[in-house]
């Protein structure tokens, strides 16, 4: 029996992703959970908060 390969499985719940619509999830619904992470901004990069001129400031 062939073992999956770390690559293959779903990062959110570690199941088999056995369809190429969803990779690197096995399903919508994860594929839905981690845009729902990223919208909220669950995920961030490390650093800091870069500052953003206003029009009437350059």
């Amino acid at each position: 029996m062939e073992t999956a390969d770390n690559n293959d499985l779903c990062p959110l719940c570690k199941k088999n992703s056995i369809t190429a619509k969803y990779h690197p999830f096995c399903s919508a619904r994860c594929a839905d959970v981690d845009l729902g992470r990223w919208l909220k901004g669950n995920y961030v990069l490390p650093g800091e908060k870069a500052y953003i001129l206003k029009a009437d400031e350059t």
